[in-house]
């Protein structure tokens, strides 16, 4: 198995007397630190309007990171196309490719958020026609040396070239969010990856493998494992206390998700409601031996590449990297940090 991190960092408001800065230079060093525990990538969010300061420039923030790292990938979860003019997007995406030496895996998405619309004065109905129409600007991009021109119904582009060139080629890898039959299979046909939620159950998890796997397979394409991101919480706890503490804030988290991608007519797009019970049931939080139960059935759904959000912070990475990764993973041995 492979293993990353997906998550967010949280900068705080307030006077002089507050250090906004504190949570991103935190997450800095989290991840620097999980290049030397052997974790393989870093997935990070964007989202704007929250109030309680989620990332809103996830590329700037990577780039940072990797500039002090040095192997770790350097993976966006995602991206929302509609909010972004795709020619200054290509070109931030291939400045910070090319400067990482090619580490960049690009994830993109059509947003679920309406109060993230409805701040950008976007409507949520043209998220998908804008998201395809900006990909293709993208990729148009990303492979074109001469100048070319665009007249779509949202961009309109006249003789431009985008520079500087990304390191990967043709581009960096393309990552999608999916979780409905549809999305997974337009996944497939577009020959991207996979990025899987983490409220999904180990049930889910496999239906929604297979049927990727299937579709690539239909396209003539060998399915590889790890072109499959999955998502999951963990939390490496030792009391019963420190259990329900964690799957209480795991639901008003959830909670607190689901208030922000409501919309004035109903609820939010693609939001399915989920009880108590099952926003705890998918996440990774016990004892050592109880989460090395639940990431062997997450192994045996098909889920080969895990993508963790610690909500544990670095104690749980560490003591995964130490205790459990090496029982996962080819690698025999993990750099211990102390």
């Amino acid at each position: 198995m492979r293993f990353g991190l997906f998550g967010s960092a949280q900068a705080r408001r307030g006077g002089p007397d507050v250090d906004s800065g504190a949570g991103f230079r935190e997450f800095v060093e989290n991840n620097v630190e999980a290049e030397a525990l052997g974790y393989h990538s870093t997935f990070i969010v964007e989202h704007h309007f929250t109030g309680f300061g989620q990332i809103s420039a996830t590329l700037n923030l990577l780039t940072w990171v990797g500039a002090r790292t040095t192997t770790l990938r350097l993976g966006t979860a995602v991206i929302v196309l509609a909010w972004h003019n795709p020619v200054l997007l290509a070109e931030q995406v291939a400045t910070l490719d090319l400067l990482s030496g090619g580490r960049l895996d690009f994830g993109i998405g059509k947003g679920y958020r309406y109060n993230e619309f409805a701040g950008f004065a976007t409507p949520m109905d043209d998220a998908d026609a804008r998201f395809d129409e900006s990909l293709g600007v993208m990729l148009k991009a990303w492979t074109s040396d001469t100048p070319w021109s665009h007249r779509g119904r949202y961009w309109q582009f006249d003789n431009v070239v985008v520079e500087p060139p990304t390191a990967q080629k043709p581009h960096p890898p393309l990552w999608m969010g999916a979780g409905s039959a549809a999305s997974i299979r337009k996944v497939a046909a577009l020959g991207f990856n996979l990025l899987l939620d983490q409220y999904a159950s180990v049930a889910q998890i496999r239906e929604r493998i297979a049927l990727f796997k299937e579709a690539v397979q239909a396209r003539g394409r060998v399915f590889d494992p790890m072109s499959v991101g999955v998502t999951r919480s963990i939390n490496i706890v030792t009391t019963a206390a420190d259990l329900e503490r964690a799957r209480a804030n795991r639901v008003a988290g959830r909670r607190r998700i689901d208030r922000l991608a409501e919309r004035p007519d109903g609820p939010g797009a693609n939001r399915a409601h989920l009880s108590d019970e099952e926003i705890c049931a998918s996440a990774l939080y016990g004892t050592p031996d109880e989460v090395a139960v639940m990431m062997q059935a997450m192994r045996g759904a098909g889920a080969e590449y895990v993508l963790l959000n610690s909500a544990g912070g670095r104690p749980t990475l560490r003591q995964f990297a130490r205790e459990l990764m090496p029982a996962f993973c080819d690698a025999t041995a993990v750099t211990a940090v102390t």
